[in-house]
């Protein structure tokens, strides 16, 4: 039921907006537009950074937000949202904005038990040799990007100055994040379950935005080859990392593994990539499930989840 009420009138996508995501949100966007295309619905693609976006959500009873990044993954678009009283797919207001930021993520994290390497945030005068010695090897990123937007290693003092110079660019709020040396998983989430873990290989130094959105040469291995018991391990310690930020309906959670076996969670996204690379559909896939009824499904438990908390 909850399917037929969502898609009664026209189903919006928001899709593109402003941030420095904004090309992989066209991507993204025009995946679900053909789903739900292909579902049947009447679909109206919406871009937030046209003006006169509002007026095109009229007569709207559903809108599948797929905006990456600053503006449509922080809680702000959804705030919009529930101002207008459309109902929408995802994670809602609080959970958008935890999610989004790396620092209160972790460290809120930090505070529940939640496995999570550690972290400094940096500033222009932080001590840069001091960092290193603490840390050895770091990764520097903005707290608030996505897609590994404005990330690079650092394990000297000049390379750490250097990666934080080009991370601010992208926000005030700059982490670097102590480096764990090990594979890199990632685990879907999709209602109250996960889905098989995808572990990922590449040959650049990180998992960095081209190696996620423009090399052919990314190996991708779903199922990842982690025996059962690892498996619900990596998949515990994904919904702990997700309910504990108050995230709902999907997303995705980033897990290294360090040479011990321990796993440690890097970040949510509340809205994940759904592009031809993508990871979330690859999971989707590992249990048999179309990217028309992953679409389905997330509209369907979004529309619940709406509708229990009004």
């Amino acid at each position: 039921m909850s399917w037929e009420q969502a898609t009664a009138g026209t189903v919006a996508v928001l899709l593109g907006g402003r941030s420095a995501e904004r090309e992989i949100s066209l991507q993204t966007g025009a995946t679900i537009v053909a789903a739900l295309a292909s579902l049947g619905c009447n679909v109206r693609e919406v871009d937030p950074a046209v003006d006169g976006w509002v007026a095109q959500l009229e007569g709207v009873s559903f809108a599948f937000n797929a905006l990456h990044g600053p503006g449509g993954e922080d809680g702000v678009i959804q705030g919009a949202l529930e101002i207008l009283r459309v109902p929408y797919s995802g994670s809602g207001v609080l959970g958008s904005a935890l999610a989004m930021d790396k620092q209160r993520s972790k460290q809120l994290w930090q505070g529940v038990g939640v496995a999570t390497g550690g972290f400094v945030t940096l500033k222009a005068d932080t001590d840069w040799e001091a960092v290193i010695a603490r840390f050895g090897k770091v990764f520097v990123k903005p707290a608030c990007e996505g897609s590994s937007v404005g990330m690079a290693p650092a394990a000297t003092p000049a390379a750490l100055a250097a990666a934080y110079r080009n991370a601010a660019v992208f926000g005030n709020t700059v982490l670097a994040e102590q480096f764990i040396n090990g594979p890199e998983y990632t685990v879907a989430v999709l209602g109250e379950e996960t889905l098989p873990s995808i572990r990922m290989e590449t040959d650049r130094e990180f998992y960095d935005y081209e190696a996620k959105y423009l090399a052919n040469d990314t190996r991708y291995h779903c199922p990842s080859g982690l025996n059962t018991a690892d498996e619900a391990e990596a998949g515990a310690l994904a919904l702990a990392a997700f309910r504990s930020l108050g995230c709902s309906v999907w997303g995705r959670a980033d897990l290294m593994r360090d040479a011990d076996g321990r796993f440690y969670v890097l970040e949510v996204n509340t809205i994940p990539g759904m592009t031809s690379h993508s990871l979330v559909p690859m999971a989707a896939r590992a249990v048999g499930m179309s990217m028309p009824s992953l679409v389905r499904r997330i509209v369907e438990l979004s529309w619940e989840g709406r509708r229990q908390h009004g």
